[in-house]
């Protein structure tokens, strides 16, 4: 699968761009804020319908200007379909759009999935160091490409959370009280489903765990023991019963203080959390072989290779690391790939002895030219 080309319109610091893509290796050298990163963001709007950097889809609407639109074609699919054109748009104070070959999906869920992507990015680390949302976040990303009947459930459950909290703090108003009978209602519906999410999450690591702690091997060449452990309330637990002993304190609090929303994953080497334990080195490789380990699962699921989109690394990245990244590289592990750099020199150096077709484009403040 490749991206063939990129046409944004009023997207973050870009008025008008258009880029047409190798199918191989593409450069974006420029200063940082010239717009490198954005260029990888918009990638990640057309395979997640969501940026990888800002919570809200109105911050990508350049300064001044009252829309975006970000609009891509993609060719090669495994199934042997025609090339496909991907647009995500978003006016301000409407409703986000995305459509494929110009037909608007009934759910932009039903997007996820079918352009896979993967990002490395200097903010990866923050896996680590934040709390467990972050940690949340990335493994249900990953599971809802790989599995949409995830999605599906982790949606639904996001939904009847959002109800029931919405209850807890309609109950803070003494006077007008609350219907209990409705929350025990919410309960009965959530509770299997957050059993379900527990599951899937558990027997998920189980599958993916080999596949990290063989990436960090390779990257680290260290004797560091490194895991991954779900930790939950759940398991052995009958979650139903869980939120009707904690509802007192839901009461008082005005959320929902039991369930998978609260779990978290944990990053251990050597049995001692990754956070207080690892070297600086240790943690970037931590979070590169978790990334790599997430390409190798999604190119083996879908039958495709994702796109690969670098954030900056040679900046990031000691000589050796990037040695054993680019060694994948020429191997051919990857397919399509997008990365960005400040210096051209450095990007030529590291790139020297590969022989797929490299494209270079150079970023001033939110325009792009071909180099």
């Amino acid at each position: 699968m490749n991206l063939e080309n990129l046409h944004l319109l009023f997207f973050k610091n870009y008025e008008d761009a258009q880029l047409a893509f190798s199918p191989h290796i593409n450069c974006f050298i420029g200063d940082n804020g010239s717009g490198k990163t954005n260029l990888l963001d918009a990638i990640h709007y057309l395979s997640l319908t969501k940026s990888a950097f800002t919570q809200a889809d109105v911050q990508s609407i350049r300064q001044g200007e009252e829309f975006f639109v970000v609009r891509g074609r993609f060719e090669d699919r495994p199934d042997g379909a025609p090339a496909e054109m991907i647009q995500c748009s978003l006016r301000a104070g409407q409703k986000k759009s995305v459509t494929h070959d110009k037909q608007a999906y009934e759910r932009v869920s039903d997007h996820i999935g079918r352009y896979p992507v993967v990002l490395i990015s200097p903010y990866d680390t923050d896996l680590i160091r934040q709390g467990s949302e972050e940690r949340r976040k990335h493994f249900d990303s990953l599971m809802s490409q790989l599995d949409h009947a995830y999605l599906e459930l982790l949606i639904r459950y996001t939904q009847l959370l959002k109800q029931r909290n919405a209850l807890l703090k309609l109950a803070a108003d003494r006077q007008a009280g609350y219907d209990r009978d409705y929350l025990l209602t919410i309960d009965e519906q959530l509770a299997p489903l957050g059993e379900q999410l527990v599951q899937h999450r558990q027997e998920f690591l189980v599958g993916f765990e080999p596949l990290f702690q063989r990436h960090y091997a390779q990257l680290a060449d260290g004797q560091e023991q490194v895991t991954l452990t779900y930790k939950s309330e759940l398991p052995g637990a009958d979650f139903g019963k869980l939120l009707r002993l904690q509802e007192r304190r839901d009461l008082t609090l005005q959320r929902t203080t039991t369930g998978p929303h609260r779990d978290d994953f944990t990053f251990l080497m050597d049995e001692k959390p990754v956070k207080g334990y690892g070297s600086q080195g240790q943690q970037k490789s931590f979070v590169i072989a978790l990334k790599l380990a997430q390409f190798e699962l999604l190119a083996e699921r879908q039958h495709q290779k994702p796109l690969l989109l670098l954030d900056d690394i040679f900046d990031r990245l000691d000589e050796k690391r990037i040695t054993r990244l680019m060694q994948l590289v020429a191997n051919h592990t990857f397919g399509q790939i997008f990365l960005t750099d400040t210096h051209l020199e450095r990007t030529d150096r590291v790139l020297a002895e590969l022989s797929e077709d490299i494209r270079r484009f150079r970023v001033e403040a939110g325009t792009v030219t071909r180099l």
